[in-house]
């Protein structure tokens, strides 16, 4: 986990300073309510870097991820059952199952990042750091790549 971060510290350092880099705003899908999911339309400055289908595979992750916290279940349920018995106590040792959805989206998007995308000069920013408002994507000159 840490060697990812300092890899994509490097990355993001090196790049700002050696070219311009575009920023692409993935906006929330509001149209099945307030629920976190991000809009799946490709957006054309990928073109060329990334293709259709592993850009949609990786917003339909995320988009997933956030739909399994959000949904009601017996651990939601549970969660909070055993929150208010314990005067919300509990929380304070333990994380909740969206603060453990917002970590493992967090790991997700470094993972796919160090996988896929920073070699092809491309970053995603995890939507946390953004207030889950938006997905952000820096995209890098391609000579950055080639120095």
């Amino acid at each position: 986990h840490l060697q990812v971060k300092l890899t994509q510290q490097a990355f993001h350092n090196t790049s700002m300073q050696q070219s311009p880099h575009t920023k692409v705003f993935v906006q929330r899908d509001f149209s099945d309510g307030l629920s976190v999911k991000f809009q799946t339309r490709y957006p054309t400055e990928l073109e060329g870097r990334v293709d259709k289908a592993t850009y949609e595979i990786t917003i339909n992750t995320i988009n997933d991820m956030f739909a399994d916290a959000e949904s009601i279940g017996t651990k939601t349920c549970f969660e909070s059952c055993f929150a208010c018995l314990t005067a919300y106590t509990s929380l304070l040792c333990m994380d909740t199952l969206y603060e453990k959805t917002l970590k493992k989206v967090r790991r997700y998007t470094e993972e796919q990042n160090h996988a896929i995308y920073m070699s092809r000069g491309v970053m995603l920013i995890d939507p946390a750091e953004r207030g889950l408002r938006i997905l952000e994507i820096n995209i890098y000159s391609i000579e950055t790549q080639q120095r």
